[in-house]
């Protein structure tokens, strides 16, 4: 699920804050008034198998850490137990604020009553934590704006508003337990189906649905192996002109998978987007392989998680500036979205290098 710097703020990434008053799981009850200020925040992180995610919980902890909280980072491994367990611990901690970014958004149900009864106010992460109202803040990007970044993309590469075509493409979507895969495929797709209903981008495996195309747990080798099975089985005489890619994990089973039958060296690599400008996939941008991702600067989106857990922790107002968007079955939770930035080999240095993401040597 990606990091600007303020030197972006000539991008247009402002952040556009909103105040919203608190929300009533027992958040005013458990801390406001700074009694809990320098208390313990539970931060709960899907995964260490991307680099966001790493990236994420080091940002949280550094920006807590400098406001004066105690921190306690945990990854879950993409294992739904340990995640429940993990914030199970953190609540018998003590802990005064969770900050989650939810391995399955439906999981959490029972544990955050448990924090809702310790009157510990909670922060969904990037992913909505859903079917539960004890959910008090959501800090995350503007989702369905990175699907229409990559739908646009694909367009405008392949020339289709100049009334090129047909081309062949194939779709891909994130997981189906993650609330924001939908999100990026709605965009994707608000863009994309016109030319799909035109014939103008034609879909050769027939798979258009999200349940056809979703990859569980964003796993690059599943998504490698399902590329693999569209080739043999629809494009046996036929080429692939473009992939809908949401995330770059995924981005990069697919191009292993289109290397692996000659794409790359007797034909070009289709238009294969991506999401979170992860550094392998930057290099392979730059190496002429992936051909966008849509970068999400993390650093700023836990400033922003850090401003709502100090304001809940302090008596203060977390800043928000959606407020009727995200609705997780059971209530619709205030957020601050963020905004991402579509990004290819033209002005990758100047969104990744000149903003201090990357330095030119770790993409050599």
């Amino acid at each position: 699920m990606r990091k600007l710097s303020a030197g972006l703020v000539t991008l247009g990434l402002t952040l556009s804050l909103a105040a919203c008053g608190q929300s009533a799981n027992g958040a005013g009850e458990g801390g406001g008034g700074g009694e809990a200020k320098g208390g313990l925040v539970g931060i709960a992180m899907p995964t260490k198998s991307s680099e966001r995610w790493i990236n994420d919980g080091n940002n949280m902890v550094k920006e807590f850490q400098a406001k004066g909280y105690k921190t306690d980072l945990q990854y879950g491994d993409n294992v739904v137990e340990n995640q429940v367990s993990q914030v199970e611990n953190m609540i018998t901690k003590g802990a005064k604020l969770l900050v989650i970014a939810a391995i399955d958004g439906s999981s959490l149900t029972n544990v955050l009553q448990k924090a809702a009864d310790a009157h510990v106010p909670v922060i969904s992460y990037d992913r909505l934590i859903r079917g539960t109202e004890n959910v008090d803040y959501y800090a995350t990007f503007d989702n369905h704006k990175v699907g229409v970044l990559q739908g646009s993309y694909i367009v405008d590469k392949l020339g289709l508003k100049d009334g090129k075509g047909p081309f062949n493409i194939e779709l891909f979507a994130g997981s189906p337990d993650d609330n924001n895969a939908t999100f990026f495929f709605n965009g994707a797709m608000s863009v994309l189906k016109p030319y799909i209903d035109d014939k103008k981008l034609v879909v050769q495996s027939g798979q258009t649905s999200f349940n056809q195309i979703a990859i569980l747990r964003w796993d690059g080798g599943l998504a490698q192996s399902r590329m693999d099975n569209l080739l043999s089985k629809s494009y046996t005489s036929a080429r692939v002109d473009a992939v809908l890619s949401p995330y770059d994990g995924i981005s990069i089973g697919i191009i292993s998978s289109l290397k692996g039958v000659g794409y790359g060296a007797g034909q070009p690599i289709p238009v294969v987007t991506g999401q979170d400008g992860e550094l392998a996939s930057v290099k392979s941008i730059t190496a002429g392989e992936q051909t966008q991702t849509v970068y999400k600067d993390t650093r700023q989106l836990a400033k922003a998680a850090v401003q709502m857990g100090d304001a809940l922790l302090t008596g203060g107002k977390p800043e928000v500036n959606d407020t009727t968007q995200y609705n997780n079955g059971v209530k619709t939770v205030p957020a601050q979205l963020l905004q991402p930035v579509s990004v290819d080999k033209e002005n990758y240095q100047k969104v990744l290098v000149d903003s201090g993401q990357y330095t030119a040597d770790q993409l050599k």
